[in-house]
């Protein structure tokens, strides 16, 4: 199928784009990466037959890959793509799809998706497995093999959100059973979690070649570029332990995970694991964390403790406008509080309205 050009992106912005990503990796961009994404251009086609949803098992299992894949073309096309934004997508089946591709029941709620296992058996006779077969995995395998036909490397696209190997074994061992299993079963915890790490890079290798061929590079959930093997890992769970635990149980895989990726980053969900940020700082291969303050707390630019940290550790920083009440002058405020601004990637997300302050904060930073 020949690529569809009502994407408004081309070769010579996509070569920017690497370049670009390529630099500031290494630190050598000198400035800040900004994607800014605006909805409400005048798409250069008909509408898709389908709706765009953010979780991809909204749709029926008998929307075919190809209507899925068409109803994100749509949706791109209806995109303008400023700074150093690009169009990406990935099939999204909710934090963790890999424990549905294992075989727990993965259940659609309010604009989200939960994961259950589907019998709960004890730590000490769970076990994990790859299940070639499994429905969900053949439907997201399907969904990749029809974008990457559709698209022909127009269109990055990223990992599924696989989720952290704690978090997976927290879904067949409910947090508050899991909890309990650190103290009496450690050993069965520790062999699980290998487990898990095993199952993670078999999934994570099974998606990837299938992209890899003509995707432009490397990207997850989180949209930061990559020429290199990247993901942005997390382990939601270690808010519940304390330091001690989360070296004996976290750390290791964390560090095993990251090692084996040329530009991992770390997911820091809520004050609950502000307490492990000098640890997680210690693995020389995260090469940056995205903090996300989570409900009820201070805006993002409101933790400037937070970023010294991570700044003073040598390390990147993702940002994005949701997670603000000040968009616009975000940057200006975490650079004030850190000295510098060439370490943040910056993704705003708005519509068309908002193109003239988009472009004044864009060229403020040198991005057009």
């Amino acid at each position: 199928m020949a690529v569809d050009m009502a994407i408004g992106f081309n070769e010579s912005q996509w070569r920017k784009v690497k370049e670009d990503a390529e630099k500031w990796w290494s630190g050598g961009l000198g400035r800040p990466l900004i994607q800014v994404r605006l909805k409400g251009k005048e798409p250069d086609r008909k509408p898709s037959k389908y709706p765009f949803y953010g979780f991809t098992s909204f749709y029926d299992q008998n929307v075919g890959a190809e209507d899925i894949v068409d109803a994100w073309d749509y949706e791109l096309s209806r995109t303008l793509f400023m700074g150093d934004a690009f169009p990406e997508t990935i099939p999204n089946f909710g934090p963790g799809s890999i424990a549905a591709y294992m075989g727990a029941g993965l259940e659609n709620g309010n604009d989200t998706v939960w994961f259950h296992p589907e019998t709960e058996v004890e730590i000490t006779t769970l076990d994990f497995a790859f299940l070639p077969a499994n429905p969900w995995f053949v439907r997201t395998k399907d969904i990749l093999r029809a974008a990457v036909d559709r698209w022909q490397g127009q269109v990055q696209i990223g990992l599924t959100d696989l989720g952290g190997n704690l978090d997976i074994l927290s879904t067949f061992r409910p947090s508050e059973k899991l909890i309990y299993d650190l103290f009496d079963y450690p050993e069965d915890v520790k062999k699980l979690t290998w487990k898990a790490h095993k199952m993670w890079w078999k999934y994570f290798d099974e998606f990837n070649a299938i992209t890899a061929p003509s995707n432009p590079g490397y990207s997850s959930w989180a949209r930061i570029f990559s020429g290199q093997p990247h993901y942005i890992l997390q382990c939601d769970f270690c808010f519940m332990v304390g330091p001690e635990m989360f070296e004996k149980f976290v750390k290791p895989e964390l560090k095993a995970t990251a090692d084996k990726l040329s530009n991992a980053f770390y997911h820091l969900d809520g004050p609950g694991q502000l307490k492990h940020l000098d640890s997680i700082l210690e693995i020389d291969s995260i090469r940056g964390v995205q903090w996300v303050p989570g409900a009820g707390q201070a805006d993002v630019a409101g933790w400037p403790q937070v970023y010294r940290r991570i700044t003073d550790a040598g390390r990147k920083i993702h940002i994005a406008s949701n997670m603000t009440d000040d968009p616009f002058s975000v940057i200006d405020r975490i650079a004030d509080q850190t000295g510098r601004a060439d370490n943040i990637v910056y993704h705003f997300d708005g519509d068309s309205s908002q193109q003239a302050e988009a472009e004044k904060m864009l060229v403020r930073y040198g991005c057009i």
